[in-house]
């Protein structure tokens, strides 16, 4: 399963990231969309859903009850959240790099040298 809310840059890599039968949730796209898919191209018979975010939380009330249930799992440890990745801000081409080569998952984190 690949989830990918980037846009036409990461579209490519994150069909060649799914194994044979795998799903891409492409959502909010924020930099685009990837331009007229050949549904007959995609590879390995993969399935391919585009998520919008108001057709499954369609009222205030539910993002609260379902906000709620999230948070309600991670303080029983039903759901473990992944830790970011921190580089120092001195490494910021580093970072970037990691990311750009998907050699990184969640989100990353640049730390400046000095503490507030």
């Amino acid at each position: 399963m690949v989830y990918d809310g980037s846009g036409p840059v990461t579209f490519q890599g994150s069909l060649e990231a799914l194994c044979r039968s795998g799903t891409f949730c492409w959502y909010g796209p924020v930099l685009g969309a990837p331009g007229l898919i050949d549904i007959m191209s995609l590879p390995k018979s993969i399935k391919l859903g585009y998520a919008v975010f108001s057709d499954h939380i369609s009222t205030p009330e539910l993002l609260r009850e379902k906000t709620a249930q999230l948070f309600d799992w991670i303080l029983e440890g039903k759901l473990k959240l992944q830790t970011t990745t921190t580089y120092p801000l001195s490494e910021a081409a580093q970072a970037l790099a990691d990311l750009e080569n998907r050699s990184t998952t969640g989100k990353l984190l640049l730390r400046p040298a000095y503490e507030l």
